[in-house]
């Protein structure tokens, strides 16, 4: 089921109207922030036409959301144009969407530029979707779908870096003495346009990697090593096109390529939407993110943890707590109560091989959805 979602086009998500104003407007009455809120409380039906864009690792989560949203909200019309985070970011600050997806938490600057979107305050993003970064290699006679690699973050960062260039190097094969690997060339593939994905991997490299890694985070890549790819789509693709390739993507995109388990202590762990959400929960939040109502994630990549997998993309959905627009704070309000219900996350995970989110996670999300202005 999940291969049938992902092969959609983006064209047929994306078109249907996507026009949702996001303009200042003068209401800004306190909303409860009641500890004990649910994300899955019950909203009223809502109707009219809405749009988002952003995350395109988002992309089939947001297909199954908007199939079971428009369930119970038939007469709402719901389109996302999976753009990439910075993109959706981008025109989400501009006011033509009702919000953005993004794998990556909104910057300092960004907080501030959205007080001029926002009707009052400003915006805030929480997390809607969990789910392991695959490091995706395809190799004649060794990849597969379910087969992998080991390897630690250290030649992971060498590899992507340009400093290991054969797949028979030492640092490779002494952690895969069982695998006959041919002296061919290794042929990085990253993203091209700027991403949350990047910065999720490469957070994960730069914190776990140590001196193997020396560039400064960011959501660009950051080296002039292979060659790039536009999207999620775009670096499975090319992936998938050639002998002796190696990229990164959200793992539910990985498909029939090999993938590399991850040393986490004494072991490797390969991918799995379990390993990665015990990786979130015993993470704390950021308590740097400035601005009201933001809840962000600080992951713990370098956890020793038996069975937990480090590479995890934590995408964020992005909204405003207040909009010139009612009806469209009314469906902004009701759409985040439903990807973040218990349903919601149930209905990602099918779809997308995510982690649901831990209740725990849920309660604080909620406050900040309950603080949505509808009136």
């Amino acid at each position: 089921m999940r291969n049938s979602i992902l092969v959609r086009s983006i064209a047929a998500v994306s078109g249907i109207v996507m026009l949702a104003s996001v303009a200042a407007c003068g209401d800004n009455t306190t909303a409860s922030t009641d500890a004990s809120a649910k994300s899955d409380t019950k909203t009223e039906a809502v109707s009219g036409s809405f749009s988002g864009a952003g995350a395109s690792s988002q992309q089939a989560a947001v297909e199954a959301w908007i199939a079971g949203f428009q369930g119970t909200n038939p007469d709402a019309k719901v389109a996302y144009n999976p753009s990439g985070s910075g993109a959706g970011v981008s025109t989400f600050l501009t006011g033509a969407t009702a919000w953005a997806g993004s794998d990556a938490a909104l910057s300092d600057d960004e907080v501030e530029q959205s007080k001029k979107v926002c009707a009052s305050g400003n915006a805030f993003d929480i997390p809607v979707y969990i789910s392991p970064i695959a490091v995706v290699f395809n190799l004649q006679g060794v990849s597969g779908k379910g087969k992998t690699l080991n390897m630690d973050a250290e030649t992971i960062a060498k590899i992507f870096d340009g400093k290991i260039t054969k797949w028979n190097d030492n640092a490779i094969k002494s952690q895969n003495p069982k695998v006959d690997l041919p002296d061919l060339d290794i042929t990085v593939v990253h993203r091209s346009d700027k991403s949350g994905t990047t910065k999720n991997f490469l957070s994960y490299v730069k914190d776990a990697a140590g001196d193997a890694w020396s560039y400064d985070l960011g959501e660009n890549w950051p080296n002039e090593v292979g060659q790039g790819a536009k999207g999620t789509s775009g670096v499975i693709s090319t992936v998938q096109q050639a002998d002796g390739t190696i990229g990164y993507a959200d793992a539910s995109q990985a498909g029939n390529l090999g993938t590399v388990a991850v040393k986490v202590g004494d072991g490797y762990v390969p991918f799995s939407a379990e390993a990665a959400a015990k990786v979130v929960d015993s993470s704390p939040l950021d308590d740097s993110a400035k601005g009201d109502n933001r809840v962000v994630v600080k992951l713990d990549h370098n956890t020793t943890e038996k069975g937990a997998y480090p590479i995890v993309l934590v995408s964020y959905d992005i909204a405003c707590p207040a909009y010139k627009d009612a009806n469209t704070a009314k469906f902004v309000k009701s759409w985040l109560s439903y990807v973040t219900s218990d349903e919601g996350q149930q209905t990602a995970a099918s779809a997308a091989g995510s982690a649901p989110m831990s209740d725990t996670m849920r309660q604080k999300i909620a406050k900040s959805i309950d603080a949505i202005e509808t009136k």
